[in-house]
């Protein structure tokens, strides 16, 4: 009962939940990095829409999730092996996760935005690293 009154209430985000489950079962470490990253710019810009259209529980919501994902990524990085691209990628993640948190006590979509353009860039570089 507990699932169908879940359901009820948020249909798409039970799907959402479902799909992404399902997705990381199946994927390697490479792959989860890369659903990592669409799952946070897929935060941060639900995020930015919350804050123009005044959901602040939904807000809420994403930026928590946005700050866990970001976490996860920082603990998955290897300092031994990755040198020097680790070091920025943490200082990235440290970075994205002030300027979150900061944003999250005011009413600007922007500094989401602007966070989930930035990681979605290194997303492509990873996507196309992983293509080569």
């Amino acid at each position: 009962m507990m699932y169908a009154s879940a359901l009820g209430r948020d249909p798409a985000a039970t799907y959402r939940q479902i799909d992404v489950a399902g997705r990381t079962a199946i994927a390697d470490g490479p792959a989860l990095v890369q659903l990592l990253y669409e799952e946070l710019v897929s935060a941060l810009r639900a995020a930015g829409h919350a804050v123009e259209h005044g959901q602040y529980r939904g807000k809420s919501e994403r930026v928590t999730r946005a700050t866990a994902i970001l976490f996860a990524l920082e603990a998955g990085l290897d300092f031994d092996n990755g040198g020097d691209v680790s070091r920025t990628l943490a200082r990235l993640y440290a970075g994205a996760r002030a300027t979150v948190l900061d944003a999250a006590m005011g009413d600007d979509p922007r500094p989401f935005r602007d966070t989930a353009d930035t990681l979605e860039e290194i997303a492509g570089a990873w996507r196309t690293a992983r293509a080569a």
